[in-house]
């Protein structure tokens, strides 16, 4: 007798659907198997038949029938793909129990998002066993940053409980160095950092020195290295010849190698160059050579009066940093033309405009802002720290509004948060403490931008999005400032309010910057969110999770669109994971296709366009990545840069695929007998698909 109902976990009794047991078998074969799923249909009849046999007289639960399909799939020589099925139910069934030991339905996790956990931010022993759960964990992160309010005649214990509740609905999670260290014995919680590189083998191995003890503790770091002396230049001390910038930062690149930053990921530095250095040529080029600086992300700062010189068509100064001599001229057009030539080879460089971003520097008393954190969302001075925080803003939603209510409540306990964070803080180096603690910059952004658009019915790449992203950062910045304000007024300003711009505009202010606009691959990851305010990377690819194995993932906006309208099938998702675009898949209405843009789906100005939006509001700068597809041409490089310079961005990355010999995403690359699939790695949410790429989320 045919099934007609199953019970499921919760004791609700429904209607039985085979195609869900289908869908499962079908993407378990080409995650594990690299099948293309075509058996998927003759296994669930078998599947399907045993369920009847077995319970003739009575409802199976959805357990029972998992267990049929285990059993199936062993049967029939398929012991790998029962493995990874069975893995993954264990997987889930750990993530309802977290929810039941919370007493609420957060945070829902994924199953990639719980691997990250385990892999990077549970606290372990020294035996590399977890010590700790996800609940915990936020237990632990809340209970180290609410201690804090001690300091100020706050409530602690409160205080925790606010901090707590926002990170375990995911609407708001902190950098990852705040996650990994807060409550331990390294404390350090920043994931930004910026260090001077001054113009002597001491001054140059201090850096090194200092570089390392901070990728120790989990944070990116940037430099310029435009107070080095040019390749040539003559060494007194020695009578000596100078090697350079470039050749300097070989020793850094090589140091990084070696330290794991923190042992839980990757080091990451931004290397920034003036464009009037006399080797800017050698450093525009340095990153042609795969391999080559492989830890440096690399930005030319352009100057205005650099692009002055572009405008009109005419030669800039080059200026030695020793003696402030001009040494030269070159054409600025021949520099533009080169700089993006280098960029649509290899990614880099990019592009910072220095001195916009010095006309919006809040503490100008205090010297010029030479570079950035490695992903350059976070300009600083030297020696300076930021710790950073995002609000999902998919969270913000309900009922295919934005709830402005909530996003108000979430950013004022984000800025508190943030705030006590820089007093929790055990930072690596005493300069790094002072000025720090002088300035109390904190960067509060969004992600999952992508998501509040699908949700709310707008297109990515259209002037309603634009519209919706001024509103949603303009009232973000307004209340992160208000709730500095009230901080400062409650505890007292910044050390150096009176040396800032915000001394004439505020009568108190607790933080000399408030919002920054980071990428967050690994935080997303975690939230189940879009990156940043990336668009969505694929809408059905694979995942490389971090145990070894591999999930077929699909946005879930998508797929329960896509089961709503009628339109959904595991075949379906398995076409569109060959390129990750629904754009030319039959059996997508016209509407839907508008709606779910991908990256490379989206005309290069759009992505441009909605970076200079957020810039309008964001104190700090806004990382962004301009994706490519692999067919875009030099020409098109340049023409993102000069947008950019136009739109007042304070920079701008550009990536065209394929261009690095190391990507995180993979478009056609995993193949099956008779396709390829998309496949991104574990942490890869969107953006800048590259090593260097996933800090400071």
């Amino acid at each position: 007798m045919p099934i007609a109902k199953i019970r499921k976990r919760d004791g609700r009794i429904v209607t039985f659907d085979s195609s869900r047991i289908r869908d499962a078998v079908h993407k378990a074969l080409i995650a594990v198997e690299l099948e293309d799923g075509e058996k998927a249909e003759d296994l669930t009849g078998k599947i399907v038949n045993l369920l009847e046999e077995k319970f003739k007289e009575a409802i199976p639960s959805v357990e029972d029938a998992q267990d049929i399909v285990v059993d199936v799939l062993k049967e029939e020589g398929y012991g790998k793909v029962a493995d990874e099925y069975q893995s993954y139910r264990q997987k889930k069934d750990e993530i309802r129990s977290l929810r039941e030991k919370l007493g609420i339905e957060e945070p829902k996790l994924t199953v990639n998002a719980f691997e990250v956990l385990r892999k990077r931010y549970l606290l372990k022993d020294l035996n590399e066993q977890i010590v700790e759960t996800p609940a915990q964990m936020l237990t632990r992160i809340a209970s180290a940053i609410a201690k804090a309010e001690r300091e100020h005649g706050g409530d602690p214990k409160k205080t925790e409980k606010t901090f707590y509740d926002v990170m375990a609905r995911l609407e708001f999670i902190p950098n990852s160095p705040t996650l990994f260290n807060a409550g331990t014995e390294l404390g350090q919680l920043s994931a930004c950092f910026v260090l001077p590189v001054e113009d002597s083998l001491d001054g140059i191995f201090t850096a090194v020195k200092n570089m390392a003890l901070i990728e120790q503790t989990g944070g990116g770091v940037g430099f310029s290295f435009s107070r080095l002396r040019p390749k040539g230049d003559i060494v007194k001390s020695t009578k000596g010849i100078a090697s350079g910038p470039v050749s300097f930062m070989r020793v850094f690149d090589t140091a990084t190698e070696i330290i794991k930053a923190g042992g839980k990921r990757r080091g990451a530095m931004m290397a920034i160059l003036r464009v009037d250095h006399p080797d800017i040529l050698e450093f525009t080029t340095s990153k042609k050579q795969p391999g080559f600086l492989s830890n440096f992300n690399i930005s030319v700062a352009a100057t205005d009066e650099f692009m002055q010189a572009l405008q009109e068509n005419s030669e800039y100064p080059l200026i030695n940093p020793r003696n402030k001599e001009k040494t030269g001229k070159l054409v600025a057009k021949d520099v533009w033309n080169l700089i993006a030539k280098s960029a649509w080879q290899s990614g880099d460089p990019g592009i910072v405009f220095i001195d916009e971003i010095n006309r919006h520097n809040p503490t100008p008393q205090l010297g010029q802002m030479e570079s950035t954190n490695p992903c350059a969302e976070q300009p600083l001075l030297p020696y300076e720290s930021c710790n950073l925080g995002s609000i999902n803003l998919s969270r913000m939603v309900e009922n295919a509004k934005v709830n402005w209510g909530k996003l108000k409540e979430t950013v004022r306990n984000a800025v508190q948060f943030l705030d006590d964070v820089i007093d929790a803080n055990k930072y690596p180096l005493k300069e790094i403490d002072e000025i720090t603690r002088a300035n109390r910059k904190i960067g509060l952004g969004v992600m999952g931008f992508a998501d509040m658009l699908i949700k709310l019915g707008v297109p990515y790449d259209s002037e309603d999005a634009l519209k919706l992203a001024e509103e949603i950062m303009k009232f973000v910045e307004e209340e992160s400032h208000r709730r500095s304000v009230e901080l400062g007024e409650e505890r007292g300003s910044f050390p150096n309010f009176s040396k800032s711009v915000w001394k004439d505009r505020y009568g108190a202010m607790r933080n000399a910057t408030v919002t920054t606009i980071a990428p967050t691959g690994s935080i997303s990851i975690i939230a189940g969110c879009s990156s940043g305010i990336e668009p969505i990377f694929a809408i059905s690819f694979m995942r490389n999770v971090l145990s070894g194995t591999r999930l077929f993932e699909t946005n879930p906006l998508f797929e329960a669109m896509a089961k709503d309208r009628g339109f959904y099938s595991a075949k379906l998702l398995e076409d569109i994971a060959r390129t990750g675009s629904v754009q030319n898949i039959n059996g997508v209405p016209g509407d839907v296709k508008r709606l779910f843009v991908t990256a490379l789906d989206i005309k290069p100005e759009w992505h441009v366009r909605m970076q200079a939006v957020f810039q309008k509001y964001t104190d700090n700068a806004v990382s962004k990545t301009v994706n490519l597809p692999s067919d875009a041409t030099v020409e098109d490089v340049r023409k993102i840069y000069e947008l950019a310079w136009k739109l007042k961005c304070k920079g701008v990355t550009v990536f065209r695929y394929g261009s690095k010999p190391e990507q995180v995403l993979y478009i056609g690359e995993v193949k099956t007998r008779t396709s390829r699939f998309v496949t991104a790695e574990s942490e890869y949410a969107g953006g800048c698909p590259t090593q260097t790429c996933p800090f400071p989320g």
